[in-house]
C-alpha cells in the first residue's frame, strides 16, 4: 500500500473506529449502471495474473502479462484457474472482462468493493461475491477484524478469481493443486469455485473463535475489575460483528440458490459439497449469534459491576456515616454554651471530675457496638 493509500486508510479508520477499517469508498451518484469504477483504497504496483492449468495428469503455474496468452489453455481439455490480483488498473481489467465477455453488471460488482455476498446467475457464468474475514494485528499488537471483497466467476470451463490485494488467502487450495489424485484435479472448475468458497468460509471459523477467545478474556477482565476501557473494548466487538453478519448472512441465502436452482454449470456431484459449505455457513451465523448475545451479556454484566462496585462503597460509605451519627450527637450536646453556674441543671457533666474521660468512653462503647451489631447482620 502506497503513502496516499495509507493516509486514506487513516482517515477512514479515524471515522469509523479501529473495530474494523471499510477498506472503499463510495462510488459517485447518477452513474449508469455498469460502469465499472474502483471504489477501493488498495493500490498495488500492477494488476497480477496468473493462469492455473490442471488436469489429473498435471498442474502449471504460468504469470502472465495480456489475458491472450491464455487462450492455449482455455482452449484444451483441463481445467484453468486464472487468478487477478489488483482491481484499481480498469483498462487492464476490461482487457480480462471482454475477453471472456462479462456482463457489464459483473465488471461493476468486481471493481465496487462494498459489495455485499451474493450469487447471480447468467446465461454464459455464475457469479459470487464474497468477504474474505480474518483477524490482522494492529499497530498496537491488538487483533483486528480485517475484511476484503473476492470475487468469482464460473465459466464452461474456467474459474476467474479477483481479489484487491496480493495476500494469498487461497494458499491452502494452491497447495492442494500440486497434490495427484484430489479432487481438485479429477472435477471440473465448478469444483475448484466451490473449493475456493469453502477457503474463504473456513477462515470464518478462525475469525469467530478469535471474537470467543477476546470475548471470554474481556469477561474475566471484567469480572476482576470493570473499567471503561472495557466498554471501548465491548462496543468494537459488537462493531466487528453486526459487520461480521452482514458479510455472512447474504451468502446463506445465496449458496442455498446454487444448491436449489438447475444450473448448467454446475454438477449434481458439486452440489453435494455445496450442502455442506451450506451447513458449513449456518454453523458461522450460528456461532455469530450466540456471540452477539455473549457480547450483550458483557455489556450487562459491565454495568452490574459497576452497580456492584458502587453499592460496595455506598454501603461503606453509609456505615461510616452511621457510626459517627451517634458520635456527632454526643459531641453535639456537649459543645452547647450553657453556664453551670447559673443553674444546677444546665450541664453539670462539664463540672464532673470524669466527664471528658467518660464522653470520650461512651463514644468509644457506642462505636464498638455498632460495629459488632454490623458484623453479625453481615453488612460488611
Amino acid at each position: 500500500m502506497n503513502k496516499a493509500s495509507k493516509k486514506a486508510a487513516k482517515k477512514i479508520q479515524s471515522i469509523f473506529g479501529s473495530g474494523h477499517l471499510r477498506k472503499y469508498h463510495r462510488k459517485p451518484p447518477g452513474q449508469i449502471p455498469g460502469t465499472a469504477i474502483h471504489t477501493g483504497i488498495q493500490r498495488l504496483d500492477e494488476v497480477l495474473m496468473t493462469v492455473h492449468d490442471f488436469d489429473e495428469s498435471h498442474y502449471d503455474v504460468i504469470p502472465i502479462q495480456k489475458i491472450e496468452k491464455s487462450e492455449l489453455y482455455l482452449q484444451n481439455k483441463s481445467k484453468t484457474w486464472i487468478q487477478v490480483r489488483g482491481l484499481h488498473d480498469i483498462e487492464k481489467l476490461k482487457m480480462v472482462w471482454n475477453y471472456f465477455e462479462l456482463h457489464p453488471l459483473i465488471q461493476e460488482d468486481i471493481v465496487s468493493t462494498s459489495q455485499r455476498p451474493k450469487v447471480e446467475i447468467y446465461p454464459n457464468a455464475v457469479f459470487l461475491v464474497l468477504r474474505m474475514i480474518k483477524q490482522q494485528e494492529d499497530e498496537s499488537g491488538d487483533l483486528k477484524v480485517h475484511t476484503e471483497q473476492i470475487s468469482i466467476v464460473l465459466g464452461e470451463n474456467y474459474v476467474l478469481s479477483f481479489q484487491e490485494s496480493d495476500d494469498p488467502i487461497f494458499e491452502p487450495v494452491l497447495k492442494r493443486l500440486e497434490l495427484t489424485n484430489t479432487r481438485l484435479r479429477k472435477f471440473g472448475p465448478d469444483y475448484l469455485a466451490y473449493a475456493l468458497a469453502d477457503n474463504i468460509v473456513d477462515h470464518y471459523f478462525y475469525s469467530l473463535d478469535v471474537i470467543n477467545e477476546n470475548i471470554e478474556r474481556i469477561e474475566e477482565e471484567i469480572l476482576d475489575d470493570p473499567k471503561e476501557e472495557q466498554l471501548q473494548k465491548i462496543h468494537a466487538l459488537r462493531r466487528d460483528l453486526i459487520y461480521f453478519r452482514k458479510s455472512v448472512w447474504s451468502l446463506r441465502d445465496g449458496i442455498n440458490s446454487l444448491i436449489r436452482d438447475d444450473i448448467s454449470l454446475i454438477s449434481k456431484d458439486v452440489k453435494v459439497f455445496l450442502r455442506d459449505l451450506y451447513d458449513h455457513i449456518v454453523q458461522v451465523v450460528d456461532s455469530m449469534e450466540t456471540n452477539r448475545e455473549m457480547v450483550f451479556g458483557l455489556y450487562d454484566m459491565y454495568m452490574s459491576g459497576l452497580s456492584n462496585r458502587m453499592n460496595e462503597v455506598m454501603k461503606v460509605l453509609t456505615i461510616i456515616a452511621t457510626i459517627f451519627i451517634p458520635l456527632t450527637f454526643i459531641a453535639g450536646i456537649y459543645g452547647m454554651n450553657f453556664n453551670p453556674d447559673v443553674s444546677p441543671l444546665n450541664m453539670p457533666e462539664l463540672s464532673w471530675y470524669y466527664g471528658y474521660p467518660f464522653s470520650i468512653g461512651l463514644m468509644v462503647i457506642l462505636t464498638g457496638g455498632m460495629i459488632y451489631y454490623f458484623k453479625r447482620k453481615g453488612w460488611f
